[in-house]
């Protein structure tokens, strides 16, 4: 069924990140699926703005940060080693979802969704934005 499952993940949404997670390893389970994870750092106007007051530092800090959280977010998980990744990337989050799908062919993107609200419709804006963009299937998890 399944041979690569992109699994979107925010960090700092611990609830939206743990229902995905949990849908995602019950997929992989049943079709021997690989989990590739990708979290998404914002570049904010701010921080382009902050350029010169140590950008490279506070980029560099971010990244290691979120790979200590992503190292800590995949130990739980029961599934071989080999079977699990990550990536950290910079930028649009609808945008780096949906590249890295691409990069890696994966058969279906799973990431979670807040809270509908008449803004966003019936999904958050990046859930709505990968499901517009997405060459492949998109499973959002409430």
């Amino acid at each position: 069924m399944y041979k690569v499952i992109l699994v979107a993940v925010d960090i700092a949404q611990e609830e939206l990140t743990s229902k995905a997670i949990r849908q995602a390893v019950q997929f992989a389970k049943v079709s021997g699926a690989k989990l590739n994870f990708i979290h998404v750092l914002p570049i904010s106007s701010a921080i382009i703005n902050a350029y010169a007051l140590g950008y490279m530092e506070i980029k560099d800090r971010a990244t290691l940060k979120a790979e200590d959280d992503m190292q800590n977010l995949l130990e739980p998980i029961d599934l071989p080693a080999d079977r699990l990744g990550y990536t950290i990337a910079f930028g649009s989050p609808r945008d780096e979802i949906v590249s890295r799908a691409d990069e890696i062919n994966a058969d279906i993107i799973i990431l979670g969704s807040r809270s509908p609200n008449i803004t966003t419709h019936l999904l958050g804006s990046t859930a709505a934005g990968v499901v517009r963009y997405a060459k492949t299937s998109v499973l959002v998890v409430r």
